[in-house]
């Protein structure tokens, strides 16, 4: 066995024991990749000197028997959504191609606290908008698996990087699916918290009442490691949860007896591959085997969960998105004439308020914004910013997003009403294995699709993780969702590692040309 093969959680135990250093684990997986990232693509940003400095660091601690975080010398991946003080912050954004934020992220402060060692900034979908991490202002990010496919989005990067063996951990975000898919594309564990469980603190937002920021690992246990790190109440964060914090990483190899699963028969409906559908039904017929009793509920607004997301989140990103500007940070036209003009226009435009309005001229301020938008944003985001723009518009407010607002409340009653049937509730990750790049770039509806069993978890602010369970005839990973309570991540990640226990799909790793 490689060392990088292994999963974080044994590399922390090999870092305990001193069967390793953190210098030679993180030279171990910049090494791979050096090797293998030209072709993948996972990495906006890799640091070797700083990492390489920081796990030196932790291992002089160490040897000096001084106390080491929880994270001990662990290398981890970084969403490039997340502000690192020092570091560049893009959001594989054009707009932010420059940015460099004066703060760190709860989440980094956390993981810099916890002796992780940060190894870089990986690809996204822009702003977090998409499925495919074919959204990037820089380039396309390819699976694994199959370098011809996708690594699901907009945590590609991160996803891909995880299953490429190019980190120990990585971090993601969820607003509609955004580390369940990548890991159920990509053949790794991904966990979505509740929402409120991690602080969004320093996070660049896309849609706030949807964005939470989670976990990749080989491992359950590896994800329990790393949530317990970054879970617990910010002060700086109004939505953050001020309840306890378990400990995922104590807890998580503990069977649970008498689970009861519910199985959503909306989410076998048509549309399904038969692949994905049967090796599902044979995860569930193994956590049977393990004492686990399985019913079938039903989630009858389901089907409106993806039409809902799609007015809620592009109305939120819209508002969001619309501090870039190129006035107060970020990229900026480079029309000089255009910028020459606008000191002699905003003082005509002192000098006329009272008789014409600013909003009323085709000034250089409004040119500047105009250009600006619309050479910093990539499509997929104009096409958000548009969309929320025209739902939130007088007339339109009613009839799309207040209705969106109650059938999401529907979605929520929903699963209510399941939880007091069953502990949690299974399914597949996603209707298709990892689609090829390019293919459904161009039908932005078929791409939605795709996060048809993921959305709703997050409209319900719940938590859910996916977790290998198969492969198709042609090897791409096949993903199974588990979906639970409000703040029931512990018993969440107990239940997929007892699966996991009990199978080796996790075990399976990308042979890297």
């Amino acid at each position: 066995m490689s060392l990088i093969s292994k999963s974080a959680a044994e590399h922390l135990r090999d870092l305990e024991a001193r069967k390793v250093s953190s210098v030679e684990l993180t030279r171990a997986y910049l090494d791979q990749i050096q090797k293998h990232d030209a072709k993948i693509k996972a990495f906006l940003l890799v640091d070797p000197d700083a990492a390489l400095a920081r796990a030196k660091g932790i291992d002089d601690r160490r040897a000096a028997g001084k106390p080491v975080g929880k994270l001990g010398g662990l290398p981890v991946a970084i969403k490039d959504v997340m502000c690192t003080q020092g570091v560049k912050t893009t959001c594989a954004s054009k707009i932010l191609e420059n940015f460099v934020p004066p703060y760190d992220a709860t989440v980094i402060k956390k993981l810099k606290a916890a002796d992780a060692v940060l190894i870089g900034k990986t690809n996204m979908d822009e702003f977090a908008m998409g499925g495919s991490t074919e959204n990037s202002a820089y380039f396309k990010t390819a699976n694994p698996w199959d370098t011809s496919r996708v690594p699901g989005g907009s945590s590609g990067g991160s996803a891909a990087c995880q299953a490429a063996m190019m980190a120990a951990l990585s971090l993601g975000t969820d607003t509609g699916g955004s580390i369940r898919q990548p890991a159920a594309f990509c053949g790794i564990t991904g966990l979505k918290p509740t929402y409120g469980r991690v602080s969004r603190y320093g996070l660049v937002a896309f849609a706030s009442s949807l964005d939470q920021i989670g976990p990749f690992g080989q491992t359950a246990e590896d994800c329990a490691l790393l949530l317990e790190v970054l879970a617990g109440h910010d002060p700086l964060d109004s939505t953050s949860a001020n309840i306890p914090t378990p400990e995922y990483s104590k807890t998580v190899n503990q069977p649970l007896k008498g689970l009861k699963l519910g199985i959503a028969r909306e989410y076998f409906a048509e549309g399904l591959n038969s692949e994905i559908e049967a090796a599902v039904r044979a995860a569930i017929k193994a956590y049977e085997s393990l004492g686990a009793t399985a019913k079938e509920v039903s989630m009858p607004n389901t089907k409106y969960g993806i039409a809902t997301y799609y007015i809620i989140a592009p109305s939120e990103a819209s508002s969001n998105l619309a501090r870039y500007d190129g006035v107060h940070y970020g990229y900026r036209t480079e029309e000089k004439q255009m910028l020459a003009e606008l000191a002699d226009e905003q003082k005509r435009y002192e000098a006329e308020k009272n008789q014409k309005k600013l909003a009323d001229m085709d000034t250089p301020l409004i040119r500047l914004y105009r250009k600006t938008r619309a050479e910093g944003f990539g499509p997929e985001v104009k096409r958000r910013i548009m969309l929320g723009t025209y739902t939130l518009s007088a007339g339109y407010y009613d009839a799309y997003y207040l209705k969106a607002l109650k059938v999401r409340r529907l979605i929520r009653g929903d699963y209510d009403k399941a939880f007091e049937e069953v502990d949690f509730l299974v399914g597949p990750t996603t209707p298709s294995p990892a689609f090829k790049i390019g293919e459904k770039i161009d039908d932005p509806l078929s791409m939605y699709l795709e996060d048809l069993y993921t959305v709703p978890t997050n409209l319900a602010g719940l938590a859910g993780i996916s977790i290998p369970c198969g492969f198709t005839k042609s090897g791409l990973p096949i993903g199974l969702q588990m979906q639970c309570r409000a703040f029931d991540e512990e018993r969440l990640l107990q239940a997929a590692a007892m699966y996991q226990k009990a199978t080796d799909w996790h075990m399976k790793r990308p042979a890297l040309a």
